[in-house]
């Protein structure tokens, strides 16, 4: 999407949260544009035809499946997040939308049916054996496809800086979350053996990071 696009879309986005805090009217503001994530999902989302029914798993606010809903490239959105506040806000920002948003913890919930499932920035955050397990209930519920923008733990000097910055943010906030990224190859392995094909494209735009964009797309029968 062009900067225009991108600046109307988030503008009519954003108008749906003047009931929630400034602090979070800013954040989903400025998440929608300076978030390499945004445009690459709709990029893919245009691609596809749209995402039909789609499942966004740690929706945090839920801007990403609001934003796919106003630009006609989603069906339905059904949103899971651990945060209480955010789902709320996401539940008012919705308001009169085909979504739904619900308080989930991703290492223990099921995945909605969908025809595309998104995870974004939370299976690192997770131990190993939750991540693994997400990953498989990711893969029965999706029909078409699965986006999921990883943290690659073997990208050179961007898996080094972003591994501390990770880390420091961890001391920070003192939340009790993990640091566990998979290997890229460990979460591809179990969604080709479950009929997906994968690819994976850098997703780390301005930023030092290094996040790719992980696809997996069903095969045909």
């Amino acid at each position: 999407m062009n900067q225009p696009g991108l600046l109307a879309l988030t503008g009519q986005v954003a108008a749906r949260y003047a009931g929630a805090s400034r602090y979070a009217r800013n954040f989903v503001r400025g998440k929608l544009l300076t978030d390499p994530a945004t445009p690459a999902i709709l990029r893919l989302a245009r691609q596809a035809g749209g995402f039909g029914v789609v499942a966004d798993l740690g929706c945090g606010r839920g801007q990403v499946g609001l934003a796919l809903l106003t630009a006609g490239l989603a069906q339905t959105v059904h949103g899971l997040d651990l945060d209480p506040g955010k789902i709320a806000d996401a539940r008012r920002a919705g308001a009169g939308l085909p979504a739904d948003f619900a308080v989930a913890d991703l290492g223990r919930a099921e995945v909605p049916a969908c025809d595309t499932a998104l995870i974004f920035d939370v299976l690192l955050q997770m131990p190993e054996d939750a991540q693994r397990g997400l990953i498989a209930r990711m893969a029965a519920a999706a029909r078409r496809r699965i986006v999921i923008r990883a943290f690659d733990p073997e990208c050179g000097w961007r898996a080094g800086l972003g591994s501390a910055m990770e880390e420091a943010g961890r001391r920070l906030r003192r939340d009790g979350s993990a640091f566990r990224p998979l290997p890229l190859a460990a979460i591809a392995a179990p969604l080709r053996a479950q009929g997906f094909r994968t690819s994976v494209t850098p997703c780390w735009g301005w930023t030092p990071l290094p996040n790719v964009m992980l696809l997996a797309e069903r095969e045909a029968p």
